[in-house]
């Protein structure tokens, strides 16, 4: 199983974000983890169509599009648009999960649905066959430079688990406070697409952080 690193976007320099991209290609990393909050759904708000239709026409980088939004469904086909590759929302938003995951299908998206850290491993088990990516949230939602949680770790083996059991391809995402320490952990649980922010923007050199994600390597 191929081991991935998405950049969240929270931790980059938004007055440099065309440089910081540029940085994140040089280095290696796999994705751009962008992260879209309604100040509804989540208490914070951050980023949009508009930024992220200027990030795709200066990149290529994979877009990993993370909906922490009131009614996801009705924004599928805008995001896919403005060119996400993939996009992932909550299964505790007000949107049918089923109807959500085939819009984003229809759009030729990759399509992944996330949980927060209460919401339990089984909510998602039916909704598999449907999915590219389970992301599991390893902090609450709606802020960036929180702590990792360790009790997290249970929830990704149980979802790894389901899906090695129905024989299906899926990767298994994490996102919050992944470093190269609780990486290993998460790593070892069964995830094998890591979301980190300042441990890779704070680097003094990017590509050894994000090796040190993606295999047990000390930086």
């Amino acid at each position: 199983m191929k081991n991935y690193v998405s950049a969240s976007v929270l931790s980059a320099d938004m007055l440099e974000l065309h440089s910081e991209i540029k940085k994140l290609e040089r280095n290696g990393i796999d994705m751009l983890h962008f992260d879209v909050m309604d100040g509804i759904f989540v208490n914070n708000i951050t980023f949009g169509l508009p930024i992220l239709q200027q990030v795709r026409k200066v990149s290529g980088i994979t877009l990993d599009v993370h909906l922490m939004i009131k009614e996801p469904e009705r924004y599928i086909k805008r995001f896919a648009e403005a060119g996400a590759d993939i996009i992932s929302f909550h299964v505790e938003s007000d949107s049918d999960p089923v109807n959500t995951l085939k819009a984003i299908r229809e759009c030729g998206v990759r399509s992944a649905v996330a949980l927060k850290p209460a919401t339990p491993a089984e909510t998602v088990y039916e909704l598999l066959p449907y999915l590219d990516m389970v992301l599991i949230m390893t902090v609450e939602p709606g802020f960036g430079g929180q702590s990792f949680i360790p009790e997290m770790a249970e929830k990704i083996k149980a979802v790894r688990s389901k899906i090695t059991e129905l024989g299906l391809d899926i990767d298994v995402e994490v996102d919050g406070g992944i470093n190269s320490e609780t990486a290993a952990v998460v790593r070892s649980a069964g995830a094998n697409v890591l979301v980190s922010g300042s441990y890779l923007f704070n680097a003094a050199d990017m590509s050894a952080a994000a090796n040190a994600l993606k295999e047990d390597r000390v930086c």
